[in-house]
């Protein structure tokens, strides 16, 4: 496998903006402007597709949103492509990609988590370029807690850089409603805990592999397909940290997901499983940690769940394609992310 990061930004470069997935409605555009203002803040360029309209669910037909995203992706201008959000129905761009050409473009960042693991994941295990799971555009305004990086920062390192992420322990459960407060900036973390081992509660965790995953509600519908074949990456020798998380779906739903994507190999040559923090439901007689036991207990690699890369803040970005050493022991939590 070719596997590639893209270069890094610079003052004057640009940054694309299109929605692949879900655009922004009327009442949220103030959060857009103020989202999009951050990021010329830093220095760089914006531009905006057409593909952002927030009526339905898709912020234009497939064939619109698939032939932008290609166009931007393809473009050597654009450095960094930085969708407002996720959605639903990001899936019905899949088949029409040209795959082989974006594998053969300059690689570009592509930023963003939820229903855009539908491209994030298969940019990297097909095309070979390295993706950030991380918060979103809109998430873009808030300060980033510290001991994390955020997006901004990532993609300015070049090639071969290293940086670690030692979470806050704390998070935020409540989306903000940002029709009403479009300037909301600083994030209010109230919530614990932070990571636990759901394998085995006392024993530590140090373990290194690629970075690669998503949501599991979205990679479940690709596995078994070329877009989440995880052996390419796999066979590059360094094993997997394999990512999931669960947006909202109730217990039962995830431990089925889960299972289909290991009995289709997704998690073949994991050194271990993150799970990321949810609020999603659990069922009457099955929780989500349950879920993830019942479906992954017999890999025999450490699962870690809590991690900061759920739906819920703060962001913890995740580079798929980097390598990652992850330490979990008590007191300390810290992923550690190299561009190489």
């Amino acid at each position: 496998m070719d596997l590639r990061f893209p270069r890094p930004l610079g003052p004057g470069d640009t940054v694309g903006v299109t929605s692949p997935s879900s655009g922004v409605a009327p009442a949220l555009q103030p959060r857009l402007q103020v989202a999009v203002e951050t990021v010329r803040a830093r220095g760089y360029d914006v531009r905006i597709g057409a593909c952002m309209a927030g009526a339905s669910h898709v912020s234009a037909p497939a064939p619109q949103r698939a032939a932008e995203l290609q166009a931007m992706l393809l473009d050597p201008a654009v450095r960094a492509i930085v969708p407002p959000w996720g959605g639903e129905t990001a899936i019905d761009l899949i088949p029409l990609l040209d795959w082989d050409a974006i594998a053969a473009a300059e690689p570009t960042w592509v930023v963003g988590f939820s229903d855009l693991s539908t491209l994030l994941t298969p940019l990297t295990l097909v095309a070979g370029v390295a993706t950030i799971h991380g918060n979103n555009l809109m998430d873009t305004p808030y300060r980033v807690p510290d001991g994390l990086v955020g997006w901004l920062d990532i993609v300015a390192m070049p090639p071969g850089s290293t940086f670690r992420q030692a979470p806050p322990g704390r998070h935020r459960r409540e989306f903000v409603d940002y029709a009403t407060h479009p300037t909301d900036h600083e994030y209010v973390l109230d919530l614990g805990p932070g990571w636990r081992r759901l394998d085995d509660p006392d024993g530590p965790v140090d373990v290194r592999g690629r970075l690669i995953g998503g949501c599991i509600e979205i990679l479940a519908n690709l596995a078994g397909t070329r877009f989440a074949d995880t052996s390419a990456l796999a066979g590059l020798g360094d094993g997997l940290v394999v990512f999931v998380e669960a947006a909202g779906a109730d217990a039962f739903a995830v431990c089925r997901h889960l299972h289909g994507m290991r009995l289709n190999g997704f998690f073949d040559g994991a050194t271990a499983v993150l799970v990321g923090r949810t609020h999603a439901p659990d069922a009457p007689t099955l929780t989500q940690d349950e879920a993830v036991r019942d479906a992954l207990g017999g890999l025999g690699v450490p699962i870690v769940a809590g991690v900061d890369c759920g739906h819920w803040p703060p962001y913890l970005p995740l580079v798929n394609g980097a390598h990652a050493h992850v330490v979990h022991r008590e007191g300390v939590s810290v992923v550690t992310q190299a561009l190489a």
